[in-house]
């Protein structure tokens, strides 16, 4: 087997299935397929076309997938449609499913995807949205993670650590998408709280309950979009922030820092300020900086940009942005928002509009547009 002459070849075959329409991700995926196939099949049955080979198998797994990604849309589409169960049964056991589904076999990220579509009620669309991946990109990881644990023995449970972050993303898509999954998220995690003395899970159960507090002024009566700093705060509900933030005390008081109570503390901190103007910004950004080094995340570092720009100023925070691959999501909202700070309204107003074609929601796409156009509207006065 020539692998030097595989990987001089990947790049060209990539280059065929994207000029037939395969987009770039699904493209990949079909080629590693193929390239896995050839492994198997040529030391034994060599081609004579090497290149045309694995154009031909790698076309065909393209192909083959894309019939699986419908086909699963359609069945997702008639499991939305279905109606509501009837009463639950007396006994729950959704938590021990979860942590099933997190075995041992798969990798962090691949339990978390299955355990988000078969336990969580998730589409994959919604799975790849909280992994910021393709959707083409998440069902083959999905796939993947099913045929990993096909036939194994689910006796072996998984981890805390990755229970609590399919819990995570269950409650950040039941808080900010289409499926309210926010409450039953809380619930689950309440569960796990009784269950295991663990500092995490009680920094994620202090930062659901810290987030949940505010939903009831995140969005106008039009259902628009209204950001914290305009949210009207005497609709928080101030019996959940007081049990948030005395479950965060206690955890952080056995001094086992992990990154969910990072985010309580900084979700705390929002909650404590009785205006926007009096945020503690600079604790803000101090958390921030705690929760870069325990996760070295670019949403962390994109979040911390905008929090560097309130503490002290909109060209400091422009500053730790440009650090940052513009690529990411919500990057564009975040340079619009400084720069609008900063006194530029034209180049804010051109940064909202291309948000909005990027935003991942309707509600989120209509206030980017709604911001551009009042920018606009202001500088033509």
């Amino acid at each position: 087997m020539d692998e030097a002459l595989l990987r001089s070849l990947t790049p060209s075959v990539l280059t065929v299935l994207v000029r037939r329409g395969a987009d770039f991700a699904a493209a990949e995926d079909a080629v590693q397929d193929a390239l896995v196939e050839a492994v198997r099949v040529w030391p034994a049955d060599p081609p004579r076309d090497a290149k045309g080979w694995l154009v031909t198998v790698a076309w065909r797994k393209f192909l083959d997938a894309t019939r699986s990604d419908t086909a699963r849309r359609r069945r997702e589409d008639r499991i939305e449609e279905e109606p509501a169960p009837g009463p639950a049964p007396a006994v729950d056991d959704t938590l021990q499913l979860y942590f099933l589904c997190a075995h041992p076999s798969l990798t962090p990220s691949s339990a978390v995807a299955l355990t988000l579509r078969a336990v969580g009620g998730l589409t994959t669309r919604q799975i790849a949205q909280a992994y910021l991946v393709p959707e083409a990109t998440m069902a083959q990881r999905i796939s993947r993670a099913k045929r990993t644990v096909s036939g194994v023995r689910f006796d072996q449970p998984g981890d805390v650590a990755t229970v609590l972050r399919v819990l995570y993303l269950v409650f950040n898509e039941g808080y900010s998408g289409d499926v309210d999954l926010a409450a039953e998220a809380i619930r689950l995690t309440r569960q796990l709280a009784t269950a295991i003395d663990h500092p995490e899970v009680a920094g994620l159960l202090a930062l659901m309950l810290l987030h949940h507090a505010r939903r009831a002024s995140r969005t106008a009566p039009d259902g628009g979009l209204v950001p914290l700093a305009e949210q009207d705060r005497t609709r928080w509900d101030t019996v959940a922030i007081a049990e948030g933030v005395r479950i965060l005390q206690a955890a952080l008081a056995r001094d086992r820092l992990g990154e969910f109570q990072a985010q309580a503390a900084i979700a705390a901190l929002h909650a404590d300020a009785p205006t926007a103007g009096e945020t503690d910004w600079v604790q803000i950004v101090e958390w921030y900086d705690e929760l870069a080094r325990l996760t070295d995340s670019p949403v962390v570092r994109l979040n911390r940009a905008v929090a560097v720009g309130e503490a002290d100023g909109p060209r400091a925070g422009l500053a730790a942005l440009a650090a940052i691959e513009d690529s990411l999501p919500r990057h564009t909202a975040a340079a619009a928002y400084l720069h609008e700070r900063a006194g530029d309204l034209k180049t804010a107003a051109g940064l909202y509009a291309e948000a909005a074609h990027k935003a991942p929601n309707l509600a989120e796409r209509d206030y980017l547009t709604r911001r551009a156009a009042r920018l606009n509207t202001r500088r033509e006065r």
